[in-house]
Order: structure tokens, then C-alpha cells, then sequence
């Protein structure tokens, strides 16, 4: 059995036991209301909570998210001043550009739903983004984006990592699940060895272990 299969596999036992049938609105990204589907989280057409991105999926329902850009981002500024404003009235609280961000102007972008902070990250790297989004379990802020280049490489690892960190997820369901949603783009070296090399950099933090009670409202089933 393929990686791929594994994951569909694992989805599908879990949705079958528990007979969970998908989360509220899906334009609400802010509601903490039980973990995606299986199809919400590999869909390439989900609900754009801002112009111009491309393959945004739940990852934890109201706290994680992940995208890219429509046509990539060849110029490497990342998000627009008007994307920020949208990403901000959509709800979110954070922004994360993973792996790429050259001549980007990152900071903080206010709303009248409050107000959106934009970092750059780095998905071998990934400790600032598991703890942001640690944050955001605990606090009850706006949920965090976290986007690349294409939306298939970079923030499908850092989303892998927080489904292992928050979830209970092993390590081979995670990848098994980047390899479902990287939509066949092709990896430099190998999209084995692409994925192993950066879970290399990944270590489980028991300090961010949250609660059954806060898993159940947020981690995919």
C-alpha cells in the first residue's frame, strides 16, 4: 500500500467509526468546530479567505490553515497589502511565508476584526510556527495561515508537523499525507528524501501537547 492510500485509508476508518460527516461553514474560518474531512483537506478548491491564493485547506480546524499562490509567487514578495486586509477581516490572527519571502515586507496589518501578523518561516525550522499555533489552541485567537511558494511543498511539511505535534498523528501517517497533498509536483532530490530531511528537523514538544477536550474540536478524524 502506497503512502497516499495509507492516509485515504486511515481517513476513511475514522470518518466510518465515528460517523462525522465534516466541519460548520466552510467560509468560517474561524469556528473550532471538529476536525476537517479528508476531502476539505486535500480539495484543490476550497473557500479563498483572501484574492489570488490557490489550494487553501484546514488543517486544524479554526487554528491552521494552509495555502500558496495562483501561478506561484515568482517574484517572491508574498502577501499583498490588500491579501493582508482580507486575510485580517477574514479573522485571522498570523501569516506565515514558509521557505521563500525574499524582498517581502513582513509586519502587522490591522482591521476592524482586529489584527493579522505577518512572519516569515522556515520548514526545517519549524518550532516558531508549532508554537504560534500552540498560541492560538490556548488563547482562543484568529487562526493562523501558513502559506509557500505553490502550496504543496513547504506548508504541507510545517502542516504534516503540526498534525503530529497536535493530533497524535505518527510520523508515516504525516507524510502520507504531504505525498496526498503535494498533487504530484515534483520534489528536487526525491519527495521521499525531500520530506524525511525535514521531519530530520522535527522533534515532538511535550510542552505543546494540548488537551482530548481541544484535540476533538480541531484535529481532522
Amino acid at each position: 500500500m502506497t503512502k497516499s492510500s495509507k492516509f485515504a485509508a486511515s481517513l476513511a476508518v475514522a470518518v466510518c467509526l465515528t460517523g462525522w460527516a465534516g466541519s460548520a461553514a466552510a467560509s468560517d474560518f474561524t469556528s473550532r468546530s471538529g476536525g476537517a474531512s479528508e476531502t476539505e483537506m486535500l480539495s484543490r478548491s476550497n473557500p479563498l479567505p483572501a484574492d489570488g491564493l490557490a489550494f487553501v485547506r484546514p488543517v486544524l480546524t479554526g487554528i491552521m490553515y494552509r495555502a500558496g499562490f495562483k501561478g506561484g509567487d515568482k517574484s517572491r514578495t508574498g502577501l499583498s497589502t490588500a491579501q493582508r486586509g482580507q486575510l485580517c477581516e477574514a479573522g485571522f490572527s498570523g501569516a506565515f511565508y514558509a521557505d521563500f519571502g525574499k524582498n517581502t515586507d513582513y509586519g502587522q496589518t490591522s482591521c476592524g476584526s482586529g489584527a493579522l501578523n505577518y512572519e516569515s518561516a522556515r520548514s526545517s525550522r519549524p518550532a516558531a510556527v508549532m508554537k504560534a499555533v500552540h498560541d492560538r489552541i490556548t488563547d482562543s485567537g484568529g487562526p493562523i495561515l501558513v502559506h509557500c511558494m505553490w502550496g504543496v511543498h513547504a506548508s504541507g511539511a510545517l502542516s504534516a508537523m503540526a498534525l503530529v505535534q497536535f493530533c497524535d498523528w505518527s510520523e508515516a501517517r504525516a507524510k502520507a499525507y504531504w505525498d496526498e497533498a503535494r498533487n504530484g509536483a515534483p520534489c528536487s532530490g526525491g519527495c521521499d528524501a525531500w520530506i524525511d530531511a525535514k521531519f530530520d528537523k522535527f522533534k515532538f514538544d511535550p510542552a505543546l501537547k494540548i488537551s482530548t477536550n481541544q484535540q476533538a474540536a480541531i484535529c481532522p478524524k
